[in-house]
């Protein structure tokens, strides 16, 4: 009995490390402001039949309506109460979804946003996606209920009520981020509803959540909520499975906390990952991929099984958050799509990858003064359905990353590679490197200036192979390059360096 008990204990404090993707699945992709109705789709035509794991939201819950700006994207992270209710869609929309996602093997992690309530500058009034009401002045939201009770003003040691010293663990915690109202989570009540909202999305079929701002809460504070969290549903999940926990900490030194103190509670969001493997394909301050070789922990980033990995968010490929200008995103097409897929081929951390619509961005003094604009929308600010092309792109303003050849390639590759050890590491000493994953998969890049022509140990079966970046496999034949493994293991590539995808990647499923 009292080895079931540990044993017990244990699986509810180290169940929110696994991501609980489905068997032979391993990344996820940020579906960012889709509407629920299209997620649902979306699962059931690509994700699915693509071998992605899940789908991270955008926060479902009630927000706040701005239109000034008219409806930026950054509305979804002012809350007004815990109901599923948003411009995403109604709550019988997300059930739906959901089901839909849970029943094709995609699940669904939700952005949630407990840290804090609305702005506490917007004053009375109702204008939220419920028409609930709200008094900032009084913090007051009946929609929860939340009083002024249930906020951290009375902790806070600063004049203004905000944070002014990054460098003061206190402040980062106590105090109000851009003036957003800052929940006391170290009440019980407090802690109560959040949970209460966070179950509910559980009891739906939710598989985890990403919560956002975690380096603005006490570790302690998120591991009481999570502590609280139901099982997962078992219509979809193995019995006593427990919801993954991700957290958005940001953390490139220098501060006064440090991602070290939240590896308890679940894995975190590791933001030196796309700063750096972007000064790296941008070979700023000398820095070249043959650097890679030891690519992960040796490069000062936190251990694998902490880790969600990301190249660019949807924070810091409008310049907020962390990384700043080496930060690659889908305007830098060429880089992106290698640097996701060395992410997808590299075995370091969870993967995360990223899925935007687009906006016009103008720079006024190095700032995207549009870095604001929201989903593409109607008139009525109503967000706009994600159309599919004949060619299988999205229309409508969407770019959808994630149905890029290359990049869906890839999320397949990672499936198949998964498990398997970093192999047969090569580079030129510069920027034109290859390895492989055991003998499931191999992977070549020519970041150079100059043409690549090479024969390298691949760890692969005799065989020919579909070049997956430049095609796939069509039945008996490749629809892009051919690659021969000779008995030996060995393979030529050559690759241009004006080609338009700069890297080869092939696995066993790609071999004729």
């Amino acid at each position: 009995m009292t080895l079931l008990i540990l044993l017990t204990l244990f699986g509810v404090c180290t169940g929110q490390f696994k991501p609980n993707v489905a068997n032979g699945r391993t990344s996820i992709v940020h579906l960012f402001e889709w509407r629920w109705e299209d997620i649902a789709e979306e699962c059931e035509r690509f994700l699915g039949p693509n071998g992605f794991g899940g789908v991270q939201i955008s926060p479902p819950n009630e927000n706040l309506v701005v239109t000034n700006p008219f409806r930026p994207w950054w509305e979804r992270y002012q809350p007004i109460s815990y109901k599923i209710c948003s411009r995403s869609g109604d709550e019988q929309q997300f059930r739906d979804m959901v089901t839909r996602c849970n029943n094709v093997q995609v699940n669904i992690y939700a952005d949630s946003v407990i840290n804090h309530m609305c702005s506490s500058e917007i004053g009375k009034g109702s204008s939220s996606t419920c028409g609930s009401s709200y008094d900032t002045y009084k913090k007051s939201f009946p929609g929860v209920p939340y009083s002024y009770k249930d906020f951290n003003e009375y902790k806070c040691k600063t004049d203004d009520g905000d944070i002014d010293n990054y460098e003061d663990a206190e402040q980062v915690r106590d105090c109000r981020l851009e003036g957003l109202l800052d929940l006391a989570l170290e009440k019980d009540y407090v802690r109560e509803k959040i949970s209460e909202y966070l179950n509910k999305l559980i009891d739906i079929g939710v598989a985890g959540f990403r919560l956002d701002a975690s380096k603005h809460m006490w570790p302690g504070d998120i591991q009481a909520i999570v502590t609280r969290l139901n099982n997962l549903n078992t219509q979809w999940f193995p019995n006593g499975s427990r919801p993954f926990i991700f957290q958005e900490v940001i953390d490139l030194g220098g501060e006064a906390l440090s991602v070290q103190e939240y590896y308890d509670v679940g894995r975190i969001t590791e933001f030196k990952y796309g700063a750096k493997l972007g000064m790296v394909f941008r070979k700023w301050d000398n820095e070249k991929m043959a650097n890679l070789k030891n690519w992960g922990e040796g490069w000062g980033l936190m251990p694998t099984d902490r880790a969600t990995v990301f190249i660019d968010n949807h924070d810091n490929q409008r310049g907020h958050g962390a990384g700043g200008a080496s930060i690659l995103t889908f305007f830098d097409s060429r880089l992106y799509k290698m640097a996701v897929g060395f992410m997808l081929a590299h075995p370091y951390g969870f993967t995360r990858i990223m899925s935007s619509y687009s906006w016009p961005r103008h720079f006024v003094d190095g700032k995207d003064i549009n870095d604001w604009v929201g989903p593409p929308s109607h008139s009525d600010g109503s967000t706009k359905a994600v159309t599919i092309n004949e060619d299988g792109t999205c229309g409508n303003g969407w770019v959808c990353e994630h149905r890029w050849r290359q990049i869906t390639n890839m999320v397949i590759f990672r499936n198949v590679v998964s498990g398997q050890a970093l192999t047969n590491w090569w580079d030129n000493g510069e920027n034109q490197i290859a390895f492989g994953r055991g003998n499931a998969g191999f992977i070549v890049f020519n970041n150079d200036c100059r043409d690549m022509d090479v024969t390298l140990t691949t760890g692969l079966p005799a065989g020919t192979y579909c070049d997956v970046i430049s095609g796939q496999k069509d039945g008996t034949r490749c629809t892009g390059t051919e690659i021969t493994v000779s008995s030996t293991g060995s393979a030529h590539f050559t690759i241009t360096c004006s080609t338009e995808d700069p890297f080869i990647a092939i696995h066993m499923n790609s071999k004729l």
